[in-house]
Order: C-alpha cells, then structure tokens, then sequence
C-alpha cells in the first residue's frame, strides 16, 4: 500500500518530468535527497530501487517488472543518469535473454553437476526457497510488491536474493555457483550489516551462504560468526524412455 497519496511510481515519474530537462545530468544521491526532504517515509531503498527500475539500461530492472510505463532514464558509463532518449539510446531491457557478462561461468565441461551460471542458480532458487526451510519467501517491498529481492540493490552493492522467513525475519542469501571461499563471510556480513541498518527494524538478519562445495576455511570462518548457515548443493537429473 501507498505511503503517500500517489505510489512511489508515480511520484518518481513527477519528480523526473518536473526537474530534469533533456540533455541534462543527475544521478541517484541527488533524487533520494529530493524524496528525503519531500517524502521522509519513504525508504531510501525503496527510492534506489525505482531509480533502477525507471533505468532503461540496468539490467537489475528485469527483476522489478519494468514497463515501458518506467523507461524514463538511462546511465552513463560514469554512473550519473540523464532522460532516456528513445530516438538515440540502445532499446530499454525488459528481459535478460543472455547470461550477463560478470556472471562466473563454471570450468566444468557438459555434463557437470553445477550450474553453468550464478544467475542460473539464483533464478533457480528465488522459485525454490522452500527448499533450503520451509515457509522461507522471497523479500517484496511492502508498497511496492514488484520491487523484489532478487539482485537486491543495497548501498550501491546487489545481494543475490534478499528472503523473510516465517517469523518475518531477513535472511540475506549469498549464492557461489562452484567452490564457497571463506572470503565469501566478507560479502554476506556487509550486506547483512546494510540490511540490519536500513530494513530490519529491530527484526533478526540472518545470512546463508550456498554453493557447490564450501571450503575447509569458510566453515572454520562461518562457525565463529552466529546467524550463518551454510549448504551445498548438487544437481541430479533422471531420464526415462517416452
């Protein structure tokens, strides 16, 4: 539900058309200060994420369920952001029809046990969170049920899925598509710390860390760390005659 009489949708789209002209530079500190001193109830991660999904070239945006209705900016390679100009700029993404180019392709030949891809393992489980506890969902944003937490933005950074489990908790889940390093607890603690800061509200922040095989250290690291659990996954598939 709304904060406010108008969505955060609508209010982004206001503040766009109404303070930035076409040609002319902004970027994403600049509108959240606007909805700070404009709209202060509304979160500033709940801002960073329509900044996303208003972004015609940020693939984020696939998992916000961006319209053509949202293709109002696009970014610069210095990560400032300007009015989306559709004469001129690469068409707006809407879907991710290849793997995108930071993802870590397992050395595996065919045949392998891993996922090819992080993005595969990630896409696999945001439908099968029930499968690592049950009564485990994926994280929506209470306004605005299409900003999800798949690739959630959080400070500049994106987790792999953000999830709340049945008691509402947040479980911040990183994702290693083969081997889990113990410098893998760096990156689940950051995020859980952000988490902690601008979403939890007093609740509890978990973190789980899967991948193919987790290493010696990074169990070493994870049992002196309380709310960390860790799993490994496989992959298994049964053929029969038709």
């Amino acid at each position: 539900m709304p904060i406010y009489d108008k969505s955060t949708s609508q209010l982004m789209a206001e503040y766009l058309k109404e303070n930035l002209k076409a040609g002319e530079a902004t970027d994403k500190d600049t509108i959240i200060r606007w909805f700070r001193e404009n709209y202060p109830k509304i979160k500033s991660n709940t801002i960073w994420c329509h900044i996303v999904k208003f972004t015609t070239n940020h693939r984020t945006r696939v998992h916000y369920s961006a319209t053509p209705k949202n293709d109002y900016l696009f970014q610069l390679p210095d990560k400032s952001l300007r009015l989306y100009n559709p004469e001129t700029d690469p068409k707006p993404i809407y879907t991710l029809d290849d793997p995108p180019p930071e993802v870590k392709v397992s050395p595996e030949e065919n045949g392998t046990s891993e996922f090819a891809y992080e993005s595969h393992l990630r896409d696999y489980l945001k439908d099968h969170l029930h499968i690592i506890e049950p009564g485990l969902k994926l994280y929506r944003d209470e306004e605005d049920d299409t900003i999800t937490g798949v690739e959630f933005e959080c400070g500049g950074r994106r987790l792999d899925i953000l999830a709340v489990d049945r008691e509402r908790n947040y479980v911040v889940i990183e994702l290693k598509v083969s081997r889990g390093y113990d410098r893998t607890i760096g990156q689940l603690l950051r995020y859980r710390a952000w988490v902690r800061k601008e979403l939890a509200n007093g609740s509890r922040v978990r973190g789980i860390i899967i991948a193919k095989s987790i290493s010696p250290d990074l169990k070493m690291a994870a049992d002196e760390i309380d709310g960390i659990d860790l799993y490994e996954y496989d992959l298994s598939i049964e053929l029969r005659k038709a």
